[in-house]
């Protein structure tokens, strides 16, 4: 089994040992359909969860108390990978893509390979590490990422002049 970063404690909510979760998912409402995650290496079943603000608040099995909620501060929170809920035809999860070689249609030439998807902004970038050293920023739109083979480990991009200058 495969474990996922999906998300990091911020914070103790109250005195019943809830804590704020800033969550990597898409949603902060993720928490509410997994029955177990691991903060760090230690295995925690969710008692439940709730969405405050942008923000997941749950409460872990054998936290009971504020100062319980605390000593999570800061600590990583992650799913396994059999967790992961089937995504529709096209779509992918992010770590899924990275990694995935990125090349030009036009010329077939190898850009570089993802390095990583930002995705809080209005479209997804994709950066991207160049074939020659530096990072190049893609919009991740139709009109530039034209296919995505993950079998072949490939991503084929429509470049306009100056894009990557």
């Amino acid at each position: 089994m495969e474990k996922i970063l999906i998300g990091k404690v911020t914070s103790a909510v109250g005195l019943k040992g809830e804590v704020r979760v800033y969550s990597y998912a898409e949603t902060p409402d993720r928490f509410q359909t997994l029955e177990r995650i691991w903060i760090d290496k230690d295995e925690h079943e969710i008692e439940r969860a709730r969405t405050q603000k942008n923000m997941a608040v749950v409460k872990f099995s054998g936290i009971d108390d504020r100062d319980g909620a605390e000593r999570l501060r800061g600590r990583s929170i992650y799913m396994a990978d059999s967790d992961l809920e089937e995504l529709e035809e096209g779509a992918y999860y992010i770590r899924d893509l990275i990694g995935l070689s990125v090349i030009d249609e036009d010329t077939g030439r190898t850009v570089g390979k993802v390095k990583d998807i930002l995705t809080d902004r209005p479209q997804d970038i994709y950066v991207i590490s160049r074939e020659g050293g530096g990072e190049a920023m893609l919009p991740g739109v139709k009109s530039f990422i034209r296919e995505i083979d993950l079998e072949a480990g490939t991503i084929m991009v429509h470049l306009i002049e100056g894009m990557l200058d």
